[in-house]
């Protein structure tokens, strides 16, 4: 029987599993090469998706196995399918500006940046950089969907 404890615990693994594996694992090359056109973006996309999901597998493994969550493999396979492309689709960047243009969002997809009609400026009027900007955000949410997809995928498939 699926309960909701196994679709939390998974969630809560894959979730951090996505941090870690979206901040700390992906190498800078990967996030610098990712959205650029043409097989150098393809491919770093790929090898930054890869060393993620290894990452949330490598997290997830332990937490399966000592709360004892009854998962299926082909839920894993399929879960973790559906939030690796998902993902590698969101990161070519391209991608995710233009489904934030079709949403009205192209604004605040450019906040933070010198792009945004009100950006940042220094005292000098320079661009001031930001922690963040709304493609982050916009990045980081669209992949938290797709993590609760995938994760009701594992607990329940």
């Amino acid at each position: 029987m699926v309960t909701g404890a196994t679709f939390a615990a998974v969630f809560i693994a894959l979730y951090v599993g996505h941090s870690v594996g979206d901040h700390w694992v992906q190498s800078s090359c990967q996030a610098a090469d990712k959205g650029k056109p043409g097989w150098v973006g393809r491919l770093a996309d790929a090898r930054h998706v890869l060393g993620l999901t290894l990452t949330k597998i490598i997290l997830l493994l332990p937490v399966v196995l000592l709360l004892d969550l009854h998962v299926s493999t082909l839920g894993l396979i399929l879960g973790f399918t559906v939030d690796a492309v998902t993902h590698w689709w969101a990161d070519r960047r391209s991608t995710l500006a233009w489904l934030a243009r079709i949403t009205g969002k192209s604004e605040f997809y450019s906040l933070g940046t010198p792009a945004h009609p009100a950006s940042p400026a220094t005292a000098g009027g320079g661009y001031a950089p930001t922690l963040g900007t709304g493609a982050y955000a916009l990045d980081q949410s669209f992949h938290h969907v797709w993590l609760l997809v995938g994760s009701l995928i594992i607990a329940t498939v």
